[in-house]
């Protein structure tokens, strides 16, 4: 059983759940880091690829790609699946997935789990159990989903990360 989220297939920014694809670096509080996000050809589909550069001055330290997960903003009950599955490549670094929940009522808190985008395609498959909670004193409810972001974070470097399908597996 699973549920895809975005295969990218339409070849614009706006996923299956009907919502939009945004790029956000930390120059929202201050930051100097930058994002690029882009829709591009590799292997036979469209991947979403989020490139930049993250600094550290001024408190910084992140850019992203994130989607909310229904149009109106508010949980989606995903409590029937297991995790999360990307379809994904990159540089060799380390890349976060962040989940908000209802109870994330604060912009700096989400559950986070670490994995690495290998320049080859490859399937990496993010349990919810393995989320941790940053910020945020409950335990991660996938019934109360409500965005998911893939996060270059708390560290200088250049991001190079790129996704061929988001899913919910079960």
């Amino acid at each position: 059983m699973d549920h895809l989220l975005d295969d990218f297939a339409t070849a614009d920014l706006v996923s299956r759940a009907g919502t939009r694809w945004e790029g956000t670096s930390d120059r929202v509080m201050g930051g100097v880091s930058r994002e690029t996000l882009a829709l591009v050809p590799f292997a036979g589909r469209i991947w979403l690829r989020l490139t930049g550069r993250v600094r550290l001055e001024n408190d910084g330290g992140f850019i992203q790609m994130g989607l909310d997960l229904s149009p109106s903003g508010g949980p989606v009950d995903l409590a029937a699946f297991a995790g999360v599955r990307l379809l994904l490549r990159g540089n060799g670094e380390a890349y976060g997935c962040h989940l908000r929940t209802s109870a994330c009522l604060r912009p700096w808190q989400s559950y986070r789990a670490a994995f690495v985008a290998p320049a080859a395609p490859a399937t990496v498959e993010l349990p919810f159990a393995g989320f941790e909670p940053h910020r945020v004193t409950a335990a991660l409810d996938p019934s109360t989903l409500r965005r998911l972001s893939l996060v270059a974070i708390g560290r200088a470097f250049d991001a190079d990360l790129a996704v061929a399908e988001v899913r919910f597996y079960g």
